[in-house]
């Protein structure tokens, strides 16, 4: 992928006005063709569910509004949006006025959509109303405690082992972490696996989930490679994938890839 033209990894102003131009796009097919998926097809409903909590306009009396919202993007879109690009997006609207939060959502969702190539979903909230956060979501074990002992910290698809009677588990880890591949920053997340089918070992699960420590590859990237591997390896009837990372520059990404189109992501997790 090209990200010769990106605002990643680079100083950059602010703008304090309205600048539509500045979000990025990234095709999804180059990560696609590395997962052996080449014909525009892929195995998976889902969506990558962005949440911002630094939003800002003026309104017409010249005094600001602050939000937080959620966005949600088909993974079915041909490109996804690089995060920086979509920070200095979002700061853009700071000085610019609005005449409502309604203009604010329909303004911003037909820029995302544009810019992303399919239909993306804006929902404002203020920063008045609760909002409830979770450690682990409900029903899921955690597989962080298992007795292992890790001496390698790469990327090891091959050690993913299931076999025995179909059982139907939700697990989930809190060691999920890669690193930016433009910038090398660290990205932390929570991984959860809802699947049926053949008992995963959790032990090579661990294992692997920690090999991801020195992966270099985006958000999305991440949880369709898991997918996939998972898939290929462990043959469920049933999978599905989420990772919700932590913040970063206001944005945190949750990225979610389920053979079920009903499939939702949990609740924010604390550590969001």
């Amino acid at each position: 992928m090209s990200l010769h033209n990106a605002p990643l990894g680079k100083s950059s102003e602010y703008p304090d006005q309205y600048t539509p131009d500045l979000l990025f796009p990234v095709p999804r097919d180059d990560n696609r063709r590395r997962l052996g998926l080449d014909d525009g097809r892929w195995p998976w409903f889902g969506e990558d569910l962005w949440q911002a909590w630094e939003i800002s306009w003026l309104r017409p009396s010249g005094v600001p509004a602050v939000a937080w919202a959620e966005f949600r993007v088909p993974a079915a879109s041909p490109s996804l949006i690089e995060s920086k690009s979509w920070k200095l997006y979002l700061n853009s609207l700071n000085q610019t006025v609005f005449s409502s939060a309604e203009r604010v959502k329909a303004v911003v969702e037909k820029d995302l959509s544009s810019a992303c190539g399919a239909t993306v979903h804006m929902t404002l909230h203020s920063v008045d109303d609760d909002g409830e956060a979770i450690g682990r979501p409900a029903g899921f074990e955690s597989i962080d405690d298992e007795a292992v002992e890790v001496t390698a910290y790469e990327y090891q698809p091959e050690l993913l082992r299931a076999g025995g009677n179909v059982v139907t588990e939700k697990l989930c880890s809190h060691l999920l972490k890669s690193n930016c591949p433009v910038t090398g920053q660290p990205d932390w997340g929570t991984l959860t696996i809802e699947y049926t089918g053949p008992a995963i070992d959790r032990p090579s699960l661990l294992q692997y989930v920690v090999g991801f420590r020195q992966k270099q590859d985006f958000h999305e990237h991440c949880v369709e490679t898991v997918f996939m591997d998972l898939m290929e390896r462990c043959q469920p009837e049933k999978l599905t994938v989420c990772a919700r990372y932590t913040r970063r520059g206001g944005l945190d990404i949750n990225p979610w890839r389920s053979t079920d189109p009903g499939a939702v992501p949990s609740l924010r997790l604390v550590r969001q």
